[in-house]
């Protein structure tokens, strides 16, 4: 990076702190309100609550960890992004009316209204922890791990400090801070990203003897037309190591049976981290706030995707022999653009680790403190106390982030950022998406079946990630395992999530099979509630008829 990368960099610093600080000061006469701090209830605007979605979701597993599987697998990882369009549709349609009428304002607290507060702490407590060991240590190291490699190699810690010290100066201001200074993250992750990857294909097409972006991309679907396919058939005898690999993590067709959908469903739709955003809205600003962020997704594998793809080719033709693993390959790219481009691409890259580094640990304060420390320790607490506990815990999950991620003590690195967000968070996924499922639109779920399906999701993803091979062997009528390339045997873990999350649904059903036909919890439902205005229908169609031309020329 040369001077004019760091003064890029410095301005775009200046101007989201600025511009938080300008919204804390406004907004300070209503800070004492803890509803206003968590979830800035009734202050963001639709397009507020859409870029903060995607600046809370798009991060360093996704610009490293995405770019690394665009390397390695191809354009079919874009199936986290599409489907996740999708997914926003189906939140806003059927599930934020079901938040919004019944008051809802955190993931447990819809576990206690509808099941139980047995249930709602058990959950508590499961989301802390991954929040906080999975997804807040991975985003700060993955992101530490790529700036790091763009400034020579040198500052990693000091870099992982500031990047933990930027986000909690954004967290401390609470939710309002967070959802407005993620209009200016997303513009620039947007920008940034784009640009990135424009001269990420101008460098191909230069490569090959060709003029323009989009000469580039033709050339990377000339030599690498084996990642321009989404759907991966399935590996038999004489598949390669390499081909068997690629369909552990994108497992074909079978993927869209029940795993994908269980993925995205789950992390939009029962998710604290990205429900609170929505959570204080209406409901028509919430829903296009929603619609808004689906049809950014669409966009997203074009920003943290292709980078991934054009640093294969460019790998395989030569011109980036320092490239040695998959989760370099965006640094790598970036190491190619000109003085100025440089800075903004690296501010792209930042934007997107603090917005979802002070997201995370917004929802990690929020949860804590209307959840565990207000219900269990301070009934009685005021307001301002709510706040101030909820700082206090922002820094502590922060400093323990900082502590597990300083020498990758949870292994991060060997795993694969994105493969390893999306693996462990899978552990929890199928049992808290069925609990919430049948919570919201089966009125006969009972609450010990909720806690019964807590445990068989998470024990069955146990089993089935790491012990089914061996125990029932690597071919069933129900699953086959693959060779990992270590020795073992593994079922490609989205397959692992649809099984678990099968036989979850029907432990829960059994159970409550035996209780009464309607549960005194159960939420009233009516038609009125998911009926949709034209305009919102209309964005849908869009999302829906895009997505649909994108699977017919990729499939």
């Amino acid at each position: 990076m040369q001077t004019i990368d760091y003064l890029v960099f410095l301005t775009y610093f200046i101007i989201v702190a600025g511009y938080g600080y300008w919204i804390y000061r406004r907004k300070q006469k209503l800070e004492a309100s803890s509803k206003d701090f968590f979830l800035a209830e009734g202050s963001l605007t639709w397009w507020a609550i859409g870029a903060s979605l995607i600046a809370s979701n798009i991060s360093a597993e996704q610009f490293i960890g995405m770019s690394g599987e665009g390397f390695f697998v191809g354009i079919a990882i874009s199936v986290y992004e599409w489907i996740a369009a999708v997914s926003l549709v189906i939140i806003a349609v059927y599930f934020m009316p079901v938040y919004l009428k019944n008051h809802i304002y955190t993931m447990p607290q819809f576990l206690t209204r509808r099941y139980n507060e047995t249930a709602a702490l058990i959950m508590a407590v499961f989301w802390l922890f991954l929040y906080v060991f999975v997804n807040l240590t991975s985003i700060l190291y993955l992101g530490s791990v790529a700036i790091n490699g763009l400034l020579g190699g040198d500052s990693l810690h000091p870099i992982l400090l500031c990047l933990a010290v930027f986000a909690l100066i954004i967290t401390l201001g609470g939710m309002k801070v967070i959802g407005y200074t993620d209009v200016i993250q997303v513009a620039v992750l947007i920008i940034g990203g784009l640009a990135t990857t424009y001269f990420a294909l101008t460098i191909v097409a230069d490569t090959f003897g060709v003029q323009g972006a989009w000469s580039g991309f033709s050339k990377l679907m000339e030599k690498a037309p084996d990642h321009f396919h989404m759907i991966f058939d399935k590996p038999g005898a004489e598949s390669s190591q390499e081909d068997i690999s690629k369909y552990l993590i994108v497992p074909g067709i079978l993927m869209y049976a029940a795993g994908q959908w269980i993925v995205n469903l789950n992390y939009w739709g029962c998710n604290q981290y990205i429900t609170q955003r929505a959570l204080g809205a209406d409901l028509n600003t919430a829903r296009t706030g929603i619609l808004f962020a689906a049809f950014l997704k669409l966009l997203m594998p074009a920003i943290v995707m292709l980078p991934g793809i054009a640093a294969y080719v460019l790998a395989k033709n030569g011109d980036l022999p320092e490239l040695t693993t998959k989760d370099g390959a965006y640094s790598a790219i970036l190491g190619f653009l000109p003085s100025g481009l440089k800075g903004l691409s690296v501010a792209a890259l930042t934007a997107a680790i603090v917005a979802s580094l002070a997201g995370k640990a917004n929802s990690i304060s929020t949860i804590f403190t209307l959840d565990i420390y207000k219900k269990y320790f301070n009934a009685g607490a005021s307001e301002a106390k709510l706040v101030w506990i909820g700082r206090i815990t922002v820094v502590a999950a922060m400093i323990v982030a900082v502590f597990f991620t300083w020498s990758d003590l949870l292994g991060i690195g060997g795993e694969g950022g994105f493969t390893f967000i999306q693996k462990y968070t899978g552990f929890i996924s199928p049992g808290v998406f069925a609990m919430f499922i049948l919570g919201m639109f089966w009125k006969r779920t009972t609450g010990a079946a909720a806690i019964a399906g807590i445990f068989t999701g998470f024990v069955l993803s146990v089993v089935f990630n790491n012990y089914a091979p061996g125990w029932f062997g690597n071919e069933t009528w129900f699953y086959t395992a693959y060779p990992n390339g270590q020795g073992g045997y593994e079922i490609p873990f989205l397959i692992c999530m649809g099984l678990s999350f099968f036989f979850t649904v029907v432990v829960m059903v059994t159970m409550s099979l035996a209780g009464p036909r309607v549960n005194p919890k159960a939420f009233e439902l009516d038609k009125e509630m998911f009926k949709i205005n034209a305009s919102s229908r209309i964005l849908i169609i869009g999302i829906l008829m895009i997505l649909m031309a994108l699977y017919v020329k990729f499939w």
